[in-house]
């Protein structure tokens, strides 16, 4: 188990693993990484491997399958795309509102970054946790990715 503090405020998070976690199986332990360093060391992320991902919707060939691997291979921390240009990733250039859809089924969110597709009017759009959980990571990442190029 992660415990984190969210400060609403700024962006500030406090990580801490609970005892047990060397028990944990091997999957398990490389999400417990993953998402330690996605809030407490961003810069690391991108040197970790992505957690194995067991979830049905993700091992068949389908466009939202495709959508959710487009997004967690090609979206960026630190960056934001609209559901039209994710679906033009995604080799459909007119299933922008499926975009939306494959979101909503994201089983896996935070590490399939679904909080990075935005609206083409710049709006951040719905989220499953909450907009205001949405904006929150939004901006967790922006000001992470500046204090990285300082």
């Amino acid at each position: 188990r992660i415990s984190l503090c969210l400060s609403r405020a700024e962006s500030w998070v406090a990580c801490e693993v609970c005892e047990g976690a060397e028990e944990m199986p091997q999957p398990l332990q490389q999400c417990t990484a993953w998402l330690r360093a996605y809030f407490c060391e961003p810069a690391t992320t991108a040197t970790l491997p992505v957690p194995a991902f067991h979830h049905p919707l993700l091992q068949r060939d389908s466009f939202t399958g495709r959508v959710l691997w487009t997004l967690l291979r090609d979206v960026k921390f630190g960056e934001a795309v609209s559901y039209k240009q994710l679906a033009d990733l995604a080799g459909n250039s007119r299933a922008a509102r499926a975009v939306g859809g494959a979101m909503r089924s994201n089983p896996i969110p935070i590490i399939i970054p679904c909080h990075r597709v935005i609206r083409s009017s710049g709006d951040s759009g719905n989220y499953g946790g909450g907009q205001l959980l949405k904006e929150w990571l939004l901006s967790h990442e922006k000001l992470q990715k500046e204090k990285l190029q300082e």
